[in-house]
């Protein structure tokens, strides 16, 4: 695990015991995007199948698989986001989903037990997902490249991942998943635009994120976001650009 790993798991414990990262709030129109990825993953779920979702955050986007797989286990470090997903479960109940808080790197489940893997935005083992696959088994993730939001990086004058070569992320991800055993692994990138309709949306965004490092105890940094929507301000919403990369493995 690298230091940069350590540095945001800190913070996204942090986030999840503020308000267990609910993004459900937030409006955000976004062009060039592919698929969700629960959508995409959607061709492996089957009726028997039981399915891990790790990172599973306020549990709001695996939920959307939770009527197509037998079993629906969603997993986070953070205990506030596990008490988020579980409060939006409670909502809608569904007797095939439980939410456990549990780190990615220590999976307490028997070996091969789950059909499908999935990982939205969160670090992950790959031999712990390997493990815990069953055999012809497939893992999808959907990863945040280097190059998300250059532009209000650069603004800024510093970034998550700032300096680092894009690609580098899904490089080390690919050699992960190969030296683990799985096979088949396929991967795409793309980058899209995004229209935040309002201030409060992006502010929200930098506040429960690692975007901007420590985003607001810096001096100016507000008065920064002010004239970075004054300069990118549109009919359309505030303009930002998002990077992003999802991969598939066999096991």
């Amino acid at each position: 695990m690298t230091n940069q790993d350590v540095n945001d798991m800190k913070l996204y414990d942090r986030v999840g015991r503020l308000n267990g990262w609910d993004f459900s709030r937030v409006r955000c129109l976004t062009e060039g995007a592919r698929p969700d990825l629960y959508a995409e993953a959607s061709c492996w779920m089957r009726p028997e199948s039981l399915m891990l979702d790790i990172g599973t955050g306020g549990g709001e986007a695996a939920l959307q698989a939770a009527d197509r797989v037998r079993l629906l286990v969603g997993i986070d470090r953070s205990a506030g986001m596990i008490d988020s997903a579980k409060a939006h479960l409670a909502r809608v109940p569904r007797p095939g989903v439980r939410f456990l808080q549990m780190a990615a790197e220590e999976l307490v489940f028997p070996e091969a037990f789950f059909d499908l893997i999935t990982c939205r935005h969160a670090p992950f083992s790959a031999e712990e997902t390997y493990r815990v696959l069953a055999p012809g088994g497939v893992f999808v993730t959907q990863q945040v490249g280097e190059g998300d939001k250059n532009g209000l990086k650069a603004f800024f004058g510093r970034g998550q991942s700032a300096g680092i070569e894009p690609g580098t992320l899904l490089r080390r991800y690919e050699r992960e998943l190969s030296a683990a055993g799985f096979r088949e692994i396929e991967w795409e990138e793309w980058d899209a635009a995004e229209y935040y309709e309002r201030y409060e949306d992006l502010l929200f965004l930098l506040l429960h994120t690692p975007i901007i490092p420590d985003f607001g105890k810096q001096d100016g940094d507000e008065e920064r976001l002010r004239q970075y929507v004054e300069r990118y301000g549109t009919a359309r919403g505030i303009r930002t650009s998002a990077s992003r990369f999802r991969m598939k493995a066999v096991k």
